[in-house]
């Protein structure tokens, strides 16, 4: 939970709260652990009150991860925890919505890759259960969230453009699709986009905060991706960004979708943005390779300092291992030392045998992928880039940055760190009245206020060109 301080010429951000986001197993389904997310919500409403000196807050906006959501009944109580996206209950159920959807007419719809997780897939996976058949409303995860604090239920548009079940041009569900997949349109409830009033804070939600009401809750970009792209420091329309954490998200802003096939077949996605924009980008595996090793390395009691491991890749080969780091078997967590090496076996790249050698074998290759991304986002979408702005947990990653310079050839801006927080703060604030102007007056202040670390592109081109030839 992170609280910001916002003016015209301020913009400061200090965290209040942090809780542990633990997913779990029950009878072989992974699901997120809801209730204690929420509780976490409370705590960290009750943190960002203390914090202010007067139990006082202006705003609450809720941004979180994508596609996922939870089924309510008619009284509105939840049915059940939801089921997380990693889990392999949408195992062969993409063919299924294909052969009553055919690939390429979905994606001419509603603009979104081909992934097993989409909304899409999850709900034709949940609809033949006893749950769904009770359920009258649903809500994806930052909107149930916003439910429980305020009673007013409202679907955000970031993240419904996710669901692989919206228009983006129309701004609407494609109902004729949801319909001949059995869907019933009625079960989200009505669109609001950032900037939006969600509600204010129930009276017993401040109770058990300690905050003195009224507090607005303002829809933001509620997935945290659509927030992190607010918060991208760039100038002018020409940069391309990579929101860079546990998955990362290479791409370009864009005024319109691009939906044609061969985009599709780049398995490029099309997501609403913040003021009318689009997201037009590629999921990419992310770090979630590095915290899938090291949790791995702990695991089997060798537990290694991240900053070790990166001392160490930074001494490795350079290029001598690579992989896909959009192969979905990367996906799944547990045991990946061992499956990347499995995958280098199979692709005939040399295995790598110590940890530092695994590290620099998943950053190589993240810089590769964030390099074919950029290459073929602006090949698709006719918009030149100049320079990459490196937002997230990445941006701290010193190596890796350094890396996607050398591999693009291209000027990179590291930070903001928490530039989903601020893009979500700012959205806030401009409904408020606190700052105004469009993206790019939001984005002034964020270069004006936020530390930024610029990397040059060193080396040759053309290694990175024919390791790409590997991949």
């Amino acid at each position: 939970m992170l609280v910001g301080d916002v003016g015209p010429d301020t913009l400061v951000l200090r965290e209040a709260h942090r809780f542990v986001n633990r997913p779990v197993r029950v009878g072989g389904v992974l699901h997120w652990d809801i209730l204690a997310l929420y509780a976490g919500v409370l705590d960290g409403l009750r943190a960002a009150g203390r914090s202010t000196g007067g139990g006082r807050l202006a705003g609450v906006g809720i941004d979180t991860w994508a596609v996922d959501f939870g089924l309510l009944d008619g009284s509105g109580a939840l049915l059940g925890n939801p089921v997380h996206y990693r889990d392999r209950r949408t195992d062969g159920v993409p063919e299924r919505v294909y052969d009553v959807v055919p690939a390429a007419m979905l994606y001419a719809r509603t603009g979104i890759q081909h992934a097993a997780f989409n909304t899409v897939h999850q709900l034709v996976a949940a609809s033949r259960t006893p749950q769904f058949a009770a359920a009258r409303r649903a809500l994806f995860v930052p909107d149930l969230v916003s439910y429980w604090l305020t009673g007013v239920a409202g679907t955000e548009i970031t993240n419904a453009s996710t669901s692989q079940l919206l228009d983006p041009s129309r701004i609407a569900w494609a109902d004729d699709i949801m319909a001949s997949l059995g869907l019933d349109p009625g079960l989200f409830p009505p669109l609001r986009a950032p900037g939006d009033p969600a509600g204010e804070l129930l009276p017993e939600v401040l109770a058990e905060t300690g905050l003195s009401g009224p507090v607005a809750v303002t829809a933001v970009g509620s997935h945290d991706t659509a927030s992190a792209v607010v918060g991208v420091p760039a100038v002018g329309r020409r940069f391309a960004y990579v929101s860079s954490g546990t998955w990362s998200l290479v791409g370009v802003e864009l005024a319109a979708p691009v939906r044609t096939e061969d985009s599709r077949r780049a398995n490029f996605t099309n997501e609403l943005g913040v003021d009318g924009t689009v997201r037009y980008l590629r999921n990419v595996m992310g770090l979630w390779l590095l915290q899938e090793c090291m949790r791995d390395w702990d695991y089997r009691a060798r537990p290694q300092s991240l900053d070790r491991l990166l001392a160490e890749a930074a001494r490795a080969a350079p290029l001598r291992s690579i992989v896909d780091a959009g192969d979905p078997n990367f996906l799944a967590p547990g045991g990946m030392p061992d499956r990347i090496a499995e995958a280098c076996r199979r692709t005939g790249e040399p295995v790598p045998t110590t940890p530092g050698e695994v590290v620099r074998c998943i950053l190589d290759s993240l810089a590769l992928a964030y390099r074919g991304a950029i290459l073929d986002a602006q090949r698709l979408s006719g918009q030149d880039v100049d320079i990459v702005h490196v937002v997230g947990g990445g941006a701290q990653n010193s190596l890796l940055c350094q890396l996607t310079a050398d591999a693009c050839g291209l000027p990179v801006v590291a930070g903001p760190v928490e530039a989903a927080a601020l893009g979500n703060i700012l959205v806030q604030a401009r409904a408020a009245g606190a700052v105004e102007g469009p993206l790019d007056d939001l984005r002034a202040l964020i270069r004006s206020t936020q530390g930024l670390v610029r990397y040059e592109p060193r080396g040759a081109a053309t290694e990175w060109a024919a390791a790409a030839q590997r991949v």
